[in-house]
């Protein structure tokens, strides 16, 4: 692997969209990454479509096109800083030259990677090792997130109960304060004949 390759996890995960419930990047940033045009990119996908099954690609509708384009990920180009500025604003140029009539291709890790296969490319082997390595971070994060979550249900579900416990003690407190018991007049000892 090239260790020259301007490329970082956090530069690609700002790539990686959820479309559909699964984690996606674009043809168009693909390409980018992968360094060639994105219609060649697609060529070569297409010639090889038995590699992309469903779990693999999926071609966006014109609402998650639309919704993608407006997204700060795609439309901000400083999160796009991290590529290679030829990579970047070539990225840029194809998104918004692309024709309405073609909609965008997402594709799923595997068809990252399967697609870095169909290219047999030095750039396109090493740049999927980062793809790769983005997608994994973005799972592990997820975990942590939904690990987190849990964790926090958890404890609002026992302080829940604690806070009904304290309630009760207050309000017993209130009582007794409210309702003093009167002094006793009896004298304490004993009383001889």
């Amino acid at each position: 692997m090239d260790p020259t390759l301007p490329l970082s996890i956090d530069g690609i995960r700002s790539l990686i969209h959820t479309v559909r419930g699964r984690r996606v990047i674009l043809d168009t940033d693909l390409a980018a990454l992968y360094e060639v045009p994105t219609h060649r990119f697609n060529e070569a996908v297409k010639r090889n479509a038995r590699r992309f099954p469903e779990d693999f690609r999926f071609q966006l509708s014109q609402a998650e096109s639309s919704v993608l384009r407006s997204s700060p990920a795609v439309s901000e180009a400083p999160e796009k800083q991290n590529l290679k500025s030829i990579s970047s604003q070539m990225a840029m140029r194809s998104a918004s030259k692309r024709s309405p009539i073609y909609l965008p291709w997402a594709f799923t890790e595997h068809g990252a990677l399967m697609a870095a296969n169909v290219l047999r490319s030095q750039r396109a082997a090493d740049v999927s090792v980062h793809v790769i390595r983005a997608f994994i971070h973005l799972r592990d994060a997820l975990a942590v997130h939904h690990e987190l979550a849990a964790r926090l249900s958890e404890l609002e579900r026992k302080s829940s109960g604690h806070d009904t416990a304290i309630s009760e003690l207050c309000e017993a407190i209130r009582l007794l304060l409210a309702n003093p018991e009167p002094p006793h007049d009896r004298k304490i000892g004993f009383d001889g004949p």
